[in-house]
């Protein structure tokens, strides 16, 4: 357990905190289409085995990412899915994350995990940045569990990014703790045992170097995927070109509607290629039971289902 908080604290700084190079600020993403795809692979590093990425747009409304992570070499598979809620604080827009991922080991252990809520700030001051708020969860088959609690930038250090982590046994008191780990989840961390004064360094993510990621070559891409779809509005955004980037995007937006109008018609259901629905999913429903015996009413899960791959 204290190898997979590990992992996903750098997670956290690979998705949220190092696609920001230092001094920018935050971009607004493009709105993926329905059907839309990613494919990716980690190069092999160190022996561990090649890692591939499948990612799906399974819904537009409301939009929703089915995604699967798998490298066969180390015997781990992570199958999950991601939507947002987005609503509008006085100065901040924030984006609850809805859906969990399911990593499975070839050792039979099981770990389910949940995703924290986004607050965008510094909109009012045209820059942007994202702030992790609120709680997430992992969950165990080898009777663990850890609690996250994310708080924002501080009124008197200033620090952004912090965390407070507690990996705790299933049925003990909700008092004791294995290990308490806390600091910042875009720089160093520390974790301490239960009764001990003593804090060891846990991460310190700015040292890690990323495995390089390895995408096929644009013209072998297939029409859906990511870089084809959005081909023309990166261009012309690349080249300063608003006024073409909208005009793309509008062309895709229209085609879009045009299909769904063409599927209402003729009373078809879309269906993603690569993901398919499971609601109950087994594993996530036992884990979510697990989790939900010892956090009581502070873990609230939106659905027992999850997108997996097909086989």
């Amino acid at each position: 357990m204290v190898a997979f908080v590990k992992w996903y604290v750098s997670s956290l700084n690979a998705s949220y905190s190092s696609r920001v190079p230092k001094g920018e600020w935050e971009k607004k993403p493009f709105n993926p289409v329905l059907g839309e795809q990613y494919f990716m692979k980690w190069g092999e590093v160190e022996g561990c085995g090649e890692t591939s990425v499948v990612c799906e747009q399974v819904s537009h409304h409301p939009p929703i990412t089915g995604f699967c992570i798998k490298n066969e070499k180390a015997g781990l598979t992570l199958n999950g899915h991601t939507g947002q809620k987005t609503r509008f604080s006085t100065t901040s827009l924030i984006c609850d994350q809805v859906g969990q991922s399911v990593v499975e080991l070839e050792s039979e252990e099981s770990y389910l995990l949940t995703s924290p809520s986004l607050t965008v700030n510094g909109i009012w001051y045209a820059a942007p940045y994202v702030e992790l708020t609120g709680n997430s969860y992992i969950q165990s088959t080898t009777g663990l569990y850890v609690t996250f609690e994310f708080s924002s930038r501080g009124w008197i250090s200033g620090e952004r990014n912090h965390f407070k982590a507690y990996i705790r046994k299933n049925g003990g008191s909700s008092k004791e703790y294995v290990y308490k780990i806390e600091g910042q989840w875009s720089h160093k961390s520390t974790i301490t045992a239960y009764g001990s004064k003593k804090s060891d360094p846990f991460l310190d993510v700015t040292a890690l170097t990323p495995a390089p990621m390895v995408e096929k070559a644009f013209e072998e891409q297939g029409e859906m995927e990511s870089r084809k779809v959005w081909q023309h509005v990166s261009e012309a955004i690349k080249q300063g070109d608003t006024t073409k980037a909208g005009t793309e995007k509008s062309k895709i937006e229209n085609q879009k509607r045009a299909e769904l109008a063409e599927r209402e018609q003729a009373q078809k259901d879309w269906e993603p290629v690569y993901f398919k629905w499971e609601d109950p999913n087994g594993k996530v429903q036992s884990l979510q039971k697990m989790l939900s015996s010892a956090v009581k009413n502070k873990y609230e899960p939106s659905t027992a289902g999850n997108w997996v791959v097909r086989q």
